[in-house]
């Protein structure tokens, strides 16, 4: 099984890369669901802060890769030749996905806090950084997770500053290629 990895800094396009993988035919994996599911699962309101500390519980409790041992039963069962996860946050989790997937690919989406600040505002997700300090607080978390060592493991990278179809197009492009596809 081909599997391709994606990992950014929030806002910077990974949730774009799944959709247009979702377009060509590619199932997608959504790593953050497991932190939803358990946020629901506790009754709680789903906030940045309340997904930041179930994630954070989760690798405090369970290692540093519980994330992506909780994900790898899900890619697994799309049964598909090829399979994207989105929502790497930590080298921790590219080791475990590299160990378990010997097909794995890790792309990295780069794109600036200005930028970034931007998508949050207008995206309008209930776990969403209203403010930037709360978008660098979000950053910081993060990066405490291993977040930019795994972005600097990633064997491409995209540069998302651009327009949103300059971006898909590039997106486009590479996930055909890796994952063989006709674009």
């Amino acid at each position: 099984m081909k599997v391709i990895g994606i990992v950014g800094m929030p806002a910077s396009g990974k949730g774009e890369a799944s959709r247009i993988a979702r377009d060509l035919g590619i199932p997608v994996v959504v790593m953050g669901d497991a932190i939803r599911e358990r946020v629901k699962e506790a009754g709680l309101p789903p906030t940045d802060a309340n997904f930041g500390a179930i994630a954070g519980k989760l690798r405090a409790d369970l290692g540093m890769d519980a994330i992506a041992r909780i994900t790898i039963p899900r890619i697994e069962a799309t049964g598909a030749p090829v399979a994207l996860v989105d929502g790497i946050r930590g080298d921790y989790e590219v080791a475990t996905f590299r160990d378990h997937f010997p097909d794995f690919t890790l792309i990295g989406i780069d794109s600036s806090f200005t930028t970034r600040y931007r998508r949050l505002k207008n995206r309008g997700r209930s776990d969403d950084s209203l403010t930037p300090e709360e978008l660098r607080a979000r950053d910081e978390r993060e990066l405490g997770w291993g977040l930019g060592r795994a972005l600097e493991q990633a064997d491409c990278r995209v540069t998302n500053e651009a327009s949103l179809e300059e971006f898909a197009a590039e997106i486009r492009a590479l996930l055909c290629r890796l994952g063989g596809r006709e674009e």
